[in-house]
């Protein structure tokens, strides 16, 4: 029939519905991208008649089914090829088009738009058009693209198959929608079995992740690397979809719970960590007092040995925050540096006065050594020799102490010196009273013993033993001398 317009439309004879064309032969499939109906080519349409308009190509997408769906997965969609509709049906002179199916002929609608022959191409294409719904449905099914849908899809297209305005192998449409539907149940379960495994791998996924999280909130002590941890297992966590919904919201539950547990437990770690470091900087704050105040003090030794045992209790204390423990670092170590520094120019001034006294008593074992002779026979000799020792003796305690490294070279020289002497003292007391002498003698070799102490000590840097020690061979060299002038008397 045609319209007031001019438009040739093709009316159902059930419903009167008026559907136009779907394709022009340009925008149709070609033979060789179409595969698996009758008919590799199609009849080219009939040359319209004279007076009468030739039909309007209608779009492709006035037909065709929405190929969305099926573009979302990688099977390719198999287009059937244009049938023959001259195989499947006819349109008589006046119009009328028939399809022929297992139950015989039908009248599909009526054509008025041109001749016979477009006709036939006319509902052919039609045809076409529904088979390639079909192959979309087949393609959504191969690639489990919602098997529900995709069966209540072919299920609508089944049950209009009787009365579809069309003209082609109706019936194998109708059996490969039966196909579609009855395996549709079979791929529904197999979707469903992939989303049970799928939610199955999901959850359990979320499980380890709980259980290392739970782990790491009860007893990791690397704070920053556990902290990383978890926050690289809640991006994990985001990214894992299909869990059940309860599931999701006991497990998110656990995880959650775990996180803050860690977060309590680091919390506490750090306040007390704060705590020991305040602390500590109360305790080093009254080291850096006692420090300053002991810096100014010129005992020495004493002070010295104060300031390492300050160390040792500063190290002990722990580690103040961090800009206050600088701080008082650098304060306790200008106070040591003071007194250490007063210490080391007192001991080169020292040092300094050690190094005259020991060229005076070099000078002076010099003079010594000429007036007591090496061998003395005589009495007046000896009297003489042990004046001079007197002498040199009360001169060499008046110079004081001698650098360390010249102690043992002038004390030995001094040594020998009362050595000669006393080897002539013992001499004349073996002439006069071998007894007298010998208690002499004894007297003499105390003091020689404790003088020989006294070198030791001293050498050590035992100060108050030696002098100690001085002090006992100065009475015993007393009792000597008291000793000797007795025997000479006689």
């Amino acid at each position: 029939m045609t319209d007031n317009s001019g438009t040739e439309k093709a009316t159902h004879p059930d419903t009167g519905a008026a559907q136009q064309s779907s394709n022009s032969a340009a925008e149709r499939p070609t033979p060789a991208d179409v595969a698996g109906h009758p008919g590799t080519t199609a009849p080219k349409p009939g040359v319209p008649k004279p007076g009468t308009h030739k039909p309007e190509t209608p779009k492709p997408h006035a037909m065709r089914p929405t190929p969305g769906p099926a573009q979302e997965h990688p099977h390719p969609v198999v287009v059937p090829s244009e049938s023959d509709p001259s195989q499947w049906g006819r349109v008589d002179e006046d119009g009328t088009a028939w399809v022929k199916t297992a139950d015989g002929e039908r009248v599909i609608g009526s054509w008025q738009a041109g001749d016979t022959a477009e006709g036939l191409a006319h509902f052919g294409r039609r045809f076409d058009d529904l088979a390639t719904e079909v192959a979309l449905l087949e393609a959504r099914l191969a690639a489990g693209t919602d098997a529900r849908k995709t069966r209540a899809a072919a299920t609508a297209l089944a049950e209009s198959l009787p009365t579809a305005a069309v003209i082609g192998d109706i019936d194998g449409l109708a059996r490969r929608l039966q196909a579609i539907i009855e395996h549709s149940d079979e791929a529904a379960a197999q979707a469903k079995e992939e989303k049970e495994r799928t939610r199955h791998e999901q959850t359990e996924r979320k499980e380890l992740l709980c259980a290392e999280a739970e782990q790491i909130a009860a007893e990791s002590t690397q704070w920053k690397a556990a902290g990383d941890r978890l926050r690289e297992i809640l991006d994990e966590w985001k990214t894992i979809r299909g869990v059940d919904r309860k599931v999701d919201d006991a497990l998110w539950r656990r995880f959650s719970k775990a996180r803050e547990s860690f977060n309590r437990r680091r919390g506490a770690h750090f306040a007390e960590l704060d705590r020991e470091r305040a602390a500590a900087k109360g305790r080093k704050e009254e080291l850096c007092v006692r420090a300053e105040e002991l810096s100014s003090s010129t005992d020495w030794a004493g002070t010295a040995a104060i300031f390492r045992d300050l160390l040792a209790e500063w190290k002990a204390a722990g580690r103040a925050p961090r800009e206050a423990d600088e701080q008082l670092w650098r304060r306790f170590k200008s106070a040591q540096d003071v007194f250490f520094a007063a210490r080391n120019s007192a001991a080169s001034e020292r040092d300094a006065e050690f190094e005259q006294n020991a060229a005076a008593k070099e000078e002076l074992l010099h003079a010594y050594e000429d007036r007591i002779p090496t061998r003395i026979d005589s009495g007046a000799d000896l009297d003489n020799a042990r004046a001079a020792l007197r002498e040199l003796q009360e001169k060499w305690d008046a110079l004081g102490k001698v650098p360390r490294e010249r102690m043992q070279e002038l004390e030995g020289r001094l040594r020998a010196i009362e050595k000669r002497v006393r080897e002539a003292v013992d001499a004349q007391w073996r002439r006069t009273d071998p007894e007298a002498m010998a208690r002499a003698a004894q007297f003499r070799e105390r003091v020689a013993q404790f003088e020989e102490q006294a070198a030791k000590a001293q050498a050590a840097g035992r100060t108050r033993d030696a002098e100690k020690a001085l002090e006992q061979a100065k009475q015993w060299r007393e009792w000597a001398e008291a000793a000797e002038g007795a025997v000479s008397q006689r």
